[in-house]
C-alpha cells in the first residue's frame, strides 16, 4: 500500500478501537483510491463493522491515522461524515416508509421556492434525473412503503449522489437481492466508479467480490492482514487469510442413520403461491429445499409451520395432524422454525442474548408467575456455550452482535425447545465462511442425534454439500426429489427451470425427472 497523501480518497492506518476491556480493532488499515471498487472481507468479528462505523462517524477511533481526501479527520457524528462526502449503504436500508421516494432523498434539505414553500416539482424532477443517471426506473412520487430492498438501496445511492458523496461504502448490499437485482446494483456501482468515485464493497460472497472489485483487503480478529489486486489473488488465498487456517471442508456432512418419518406433508396448496406439495422428512435426515428465488420455497416452509395460510392439504408431525395457521400448535407438535430474516422475525434485537435464547421456553422458567434474569441465564448458558456464541455476557444486547452470532442465538433459542423437526431458511445468509462451516457442522451433528431438518437455501453448493435429499421447487411445484448421490448442479438447475413434474414412483425415495 502506498503512503498517506498519495491521492487516495480514504486512508486508514493502524486504527484501533476498544470498548472497555474488549478490543474490537487493533490495526485497521484500508486505502481506497478514487475510481475503484475496493472489497473489504473478513469473518464476522474481524473488525469490518467497527472500521466502517469509524469512517461513518458513529465511533471515534482510539488511535491510528484517519485521512479523507488528503486531510486528517476525526468525525464526531454521522452528519459530519455525510457532510464530508461519505455515504454508507446498508444491507437493510432505513427509509421513512410513509414519505415519498423523493422526500426520502431530500429529507432535511428540500429545495424551496417562492414564499419559502417546498418546491415539490423541482424535487421530483431532480429525483427523476438521479434515477435516469443511475439507469433505473423508480417512480419518485410513490411512497417508500412496499419497495423492495433492492429499490431502497438504489434510493440510498441516489441520496448519496445528490449529496455529491465521493466515497460510498456498501455493507452486505446483496444479501437479500435476487440475481437480476444484484446485476442492476453492480451496474450502478460500476457507473459510480467510472465517474471517479471510490467504493468499498463488503461481502461474504466471493463470486461477487471477484466479479465487481478491483482490490481486496482482508481483516482477521481486529487486525489488518493483507491487500491484493483481485487479479493477483484467489478465493483459496483469501479464505486462508480470513480464518488463519486452510478451510478444506466447508460442508462437514457426516452420514447419519435415517429413521422414521417425522414430518409428512400431503397436497399442500395455497392459491397462486404453491400447489400440491408432498414431502417427507425423516429423523436424522437433512432435506434441502432448492430452487430459484421466488419459486415458493420459503412460503412452503412458513405454511408448514403455521405462519401463512394454505387452502388445501395436510401437515402431520409424528403421525398426528397439525392445525393450520397455528404456530403454537406447530411448536407443541415438535417443530422449530428459523426464518430467513433473523433480525426482524427471529430475534428481539433490543433484548439480551439470554432473553432471546430462553424466549421459547419462558413458560417453563417462571415461578409463581415471575421470570428472573437468573433463570433465563441458567437456561440459556448451556445452549450459548454449546453453539459457541461469542459474547462476553449473556446480558449483552443481541443487536450488538455479529450476524453469525445472531444466527447462533436464533438456533439456540429453537434448540432449547427440544424439537423433533428443525425448519431452517437460509441458514448461512450474510455470515462469513468460517461461521458457515460452524453452522454446517452443527446441522450435521444435530442430524446425527436424530433431528429431522428441512433446510431452505439459495446457495446451491450448500444444498448439495449438506442435504441427504434435495427437493427442487419451480413456480410453486416440486419438480424433483433427488437422492444425494444424484443431486448434481445440472440436475438441480434443470428441475429449477422446469414447470411440469413427471410421474414419480410411489416409493418414499421417489425421484422426479424434469
Amino acid at each position: 500500500m502506498s503512503g498517506p497523501g498519495s491521492g487516495a480518497t480514504l486512508v486508514l492506518r493502524e486504527v484501533s478501537k476498544s470498548f472497555g476491556s474488549v478490543v474490537a480493532l487493533r490495526s485497521g488499515t484500508l486505502e481506497v483510491q478514487p475510481g475503484s471498487i475496493h472489497a473489504l472481507v473478513g469473518e464476522n468479528g474481524a473488525g469490518k463493522s467497527t472500521l466502517v462505523k469509524i469512517v461513518a462517524g458513529l465511533y471515534r477511533r482510539d488511535g491510528g491515522t484517519f485521512r479523507f481526501q488528503g486531510q486528517d479527520v476525526d468525525f464526531g457524528s454521522t452528519a459530519e461524515s455525510k457532510a464530508a462526502g461519505i455515504a454508507v449503504i446498508y444491507q437493510e436500508p432505513t427509509l421513512f416508509p410513509d414519505l415519498s421516494v423523493t422526500e426520502n432523498i431530500f429529507m432535511g434539505r428540500q429545495p424551496v421556492g417562492r414564499g419559502r414553500r417546498i418546491d415539490r416539482n423541482r424535487m421530483h424532477a431532480e429525483a427523476r434525473g438521479l434515477f435516469e443517471r443511475l439507469g433505473v426506473h423508480i417512480d419518485p412520487r410513490r411512497p417508500a412503503r412496499g419497495l423492495s430492498i433492492a429499490d431502497q438501496q438504489i434510493i440510498e445511492i441516489a441520496k448519496a449522489i445528490s449529496l455529491d458523496a465521493s466515497l460510498l461504502i456498501m455493507d452486505e448490499p446483496t444479501a437479500a437481492l435476487s440475481g437480476v437485482e444484484v446485476d442492476r446494483l453492480f451496474a450502478v456501482a460500476r457507473s459510480l466508479r467510472d465517474e471517479g468515485r471510490a467504493l468499498v464493497f463488503i461481502s461474504h460472497r466471493f463470486d461477487e467480490v471477484f466479479d465487481l472489485c478491483d482490490t481486496v483487503t482482508v481483516m482477521r480478529d481486529g487486525d489488518y492482514i493483507a491487500t491484493r489486486p483481485i487479479a493477483e489473488t484467489t478465493v483459496e488465498e483469501i479464505v486462508s487469510q480470513m480464518v488463519g487456517r486452510e478451510v478444506a471442508e466447508l460442508f462437514p456432512k457426516t452420514p447419519a442413520p435415517i429413521g422414521d418419518v417425522v414430518l409428512s406433508v400431503r397436497g399442500l396448496t395455497a392459491a397462486g403461491v404453491f400447489h400440491d406439495i408432498d414431502l417427507d422428512v425423516r429423523a436424522g435426515e437433512i432435506v434441502g429445499l432448492a430452487g430459484l428465488v421466488g419459486a415458493g420455497r420459503s412460503e412452503i416452509a412458513r405454511a408448514v409451520f403455521g405462519v401463512d395460510r394454505y387452502d388445501a392439504g395436510e401437515v402431520r408431525m409424528l403421525g398426528k395432524d397439525v392445525p393450520a395457521r397455528n404456530p403454537r400448535a406447530a411448536i407443541r407438535a415438535g417443530m422449530a422454525f428459523i426464518p430467513e430474516d433473523r433480525r426482524k422475525q427471529g430475534l428481539v434485537p433490543e433484548a439480551s442474548v439470554a432473553r432471546n435464547v430462553a424466549a421459547g421456553i419462558r413458560r417453563g422458567l417462571t415461578k409463581a408467575g415471575v421470570l428472573t434474569s437468573r433463570a433465563e441465564n441458567a437456561a440459556a448458558g448451556p445452549w450459548a456455550a454449546r453453539l459457541e456464541v461469542k459474547t462476553n455476557a449473556l446480558d449483552m444486547g443481541a443487536a450488538t452482535m455479529s450476524g453469525g452470532n445472531q444466527q447462533k442465538v436464533v438456533i439456540a433459542k429453537w434448540l432449547a425447545t427440544d424439537p423433533q423437526l428443525l425448519i431452517i431458511d437460509e441458514p448461512t445468509r450474510g455470515i462469513d465462511v468460517g461461521t458457515k462451516a460452524e453452522v454446517h457442522r452443527l446441522l450435521s451433528d444435530l442430524a446425527g442425534q436424530g433431528l429431522a431438518i428441512l433446510m431452505i437455501s439459495s446457495e446451491l453448493p450448500e444444498v448439495l454439500g449438506m442435504a441427504d435429499r434435495v427437493l427442487v421447487v419451480c413456480e410453486g411445484r416440486i419438480t424433483a426429489d433427488l437422492p444425494r448421490e444424484q443431486a448434481t448442479p445440472e440436475a438441480v438447475m434443470r428441475a429449477a427451470t422446469a414447470t411440469t413434474p413427471a410421474a414419480a414412483p410411489a416409493a418414499d425415495q421417489r425421484m422426479v425427472h424434469p
